[in-house]
């Protein structure tokens, strides 16, 4: 299989990442000159294996398919030159869609470095407790990257051994549901073996996979034979709301204050970070997070020639979902009239000043090296969020609604008055799935989510999700203008309509096809799946 052709001489060299200067937020770069049989002989040799799973080997899928996928395919972002985005956003991607091939790779360079990593320390002579930390950790990278798998392939190849694949690259595909059943094992040894602090700013604890348990399990929930059944599994909807109450009433993270403050550097590993890939300041290529280079409005914010963000906008449908004055959009999206103070400080502050017919990216964009040194040329040192206290707090109140039209739950209904609360937003008395989606789509806007959310809500009420995409009217440009102050965009009578094409909504476009290249070298993949044999039994005492 090509995927694994590509990471076998990858995650041979990857073995050996060391890190160079092991600094208490996880600045790492790599050092490929530490050979192999010196490792894992101590917890500093633990955390350089473990430091490259948190940025290195996610390169590809933070490049461009976190946002192109998360944000474009659900409707947020709208970019109709860039091949990154509108590929997703029209529905027509194909096995040949670059960022699409790029994640597949990247998800599985993450599987089977965690596999090398897991198969080394438990070769070491450490103490057992020792290793089994580190172990956690390397399981935990290895269940998140089998939950976007199973979230956006469904069926897949479950690895376990690079020796094996080695040794037998055409194999079976298992079901999503045991692709599912993979990533839940692996999450649930985590929250089990994790510690509850990190000892370095920025790594995963135990209440980090608690909170990605609450993520897997509220998903799980709604999949069954029947896609259009209403209901989800009432055990796992339990499951989802222990494992989000242990995040919050155990674990040590709290809301920042201001919700703008969760996307500036200097706000890296805040209180309400639970996992986030650690980009290196000006770090090379492959350890730099380049999302500000794609987003920026101009160079007059970047200091440089790498700000490509002008036609990469959001979409009328996502800026109707905005509340007046919802302080949330101006942290996401800025808008003709916006004002910045913490980019372009040297002139006192950026003030957006261009026609009021299109509305251009925020979040992301951090600045230049001017405005913080750890900022250089295509490498805004921000790190990408992967999971933060703000969802566990709505995974929650859906846990909490479960198959119900609403609830009262004065829990559910705290935690979501505290986000919009912090947004400028009046307090809910109760709570629908739509008051929950809404909240979902606005709060982790532009963090890779709402296709998920869509495809969650997809596995029991698949017509209506075909119904919500079908309403988005993504085969026309609206033209408008936009009141900042408001939140409100207004329909421009002066314009007419784009038509564009897109591809066909029906119940096909909630699994992505797999890349054509792993197909011609995996004709398996092409085949029915085949269950996968488990090894070990769930953990079953997390919550006692």
């Amino acid at each position: 299989m090509r995927t694994h052709t590509l990471i076998y001489t990858f995650l041979i060299t990857a073995l050996a990442l060391s890190i160079s200067g092991c600094s208490d937020d996880l600045e790492i770069e790599p050092n490929d000159q530490i050979a192999k049989e010196n490792f894992f002989q101590s917890e500093e040799d633990f955390r350089a294996a473990t430091a490259p799973l948190y940025n290195r080997v996610w390169f590809s899928f933070n490049d461009k398919f976190y946002f192109g996928l998360g944000d474009g395919r659900s409707y947020n972002l709208y970019a109709p030159f860039s091949d990154y985005i509108y590929p997703f956003s029209d529905l027509t991607e194909t096995g040949l869609t670059g960022p699409l091939v790029e994640a597949w790779r990247s998800f599985y360079i993450v599987i089977q470095q965690s596999n090398n990593t897991i198969e080394a320390i438990e070769g070491s002579s450490v103490e057992e407790e020792l290793k089994t930390q580190y172990i956690a950790e390397a399981r935990f990278m290895r269940g998140a990257a089998y939950w976007y798998i199973a979230s956006l392939w469904g069926d897949a190849i479950i690895a376990t051994s690079q020796a094996d694949i080695i040794s037998n690259p055409i194999v079976n595909k298992s079901p999503r549901t045991d692709v599912y059943e993979f990533a839940i094992r692996d999450m649930e040894y985590a929250a089990k073996f994790l510690p509850e602090q990190a000892g370095q700013a920025g790594r995963v604890t135990k209440y980090s996979a608690f909170g990605m348990l609450s993520r897997l399990y509220l998903s799980y929930a709604g999949l069954s034979d029947n896609a259009n059944s209403g209901n989800r599994n009432q055990q796992l909807l339990d499951l989802a709301k222990q494992a989000a109450a242990k995040v919050i009433e155990e674990g040590p993270y709290t809301l920042l204050d201001d919700y703008e403050d969760l996307f500036k550097v200097e706000n890296n590993n805040n209180s309400e970070s639970l996992f986030a890939l650690q980009w290196v300041p000006n770090g090379e290529y492959g350890v730099n997070n380049p999302h500000q280079a794609f987003f920026a409005l101009g160079s007059e914010i970047t200091g440089d020639d790498a700000a490509y963000g002008f036609f990469t906008r959001a979409s009328y449908d996502v800026l109707e979902e905005y509340e007046a004055r919802d302080l949330r959009r101006k942290a996401t999206w800025m808008a003709d009239g916006d004002f910045y103070p913490e980019l372009s400080k040297a002139n006192g502050g950026y003030l957006v000043d261009h026609e009021n017919t299109y509305v251009n990216v925020k979040k992301g964009v951090v600045g230049s090296t001017k405005d913080n040194p750890s900022i250089s040329r295509q490498n805004s040192a921000l790190n990408t969020y992967m999971l933060r206290l703000g969802e566990v707090y709505l995974n929650y109140a859906e846990a909490a609604l479960g198959n119900s039209a609403s609830t009262t739950d004065a829990t559910a209904l705290m935690y979501v008055n505290a986000l919009r609360t912090r947004a400028g937003l009046s307090s809910k008395t109760s709570l629908t799935f739509n008051d929950l989606f809404h909240e979902r789509r606005v709060e982790l806007c532009m963090e890779g989510q709402f296709w998920y959310d869509i495809v969650r809500r997809a596995y029991y009420k698949e017509q209506e999700m075909i119904n919500y995409i079908s309403a988005q009217d993504r085969d026309v440009v609206v033209p408008f203008t936009y009141d900042e102050e408001k939140n409100e965009a207004n329909i421009d009578d002066t314009r007419d309509p784009e038509s564009r094409a897109i591809g066909v909504v029906d119940e096909g476009i909630f699994l992505l096809p797999y890349p054509e290249s792993e197909v011609v070298q995996n004709p398996l993949l092409r085949e029915a799946a085949v269950p996968y044999e488990f090894t070990e039994e769930r953990i079953t005492d997390l919550f006692e």
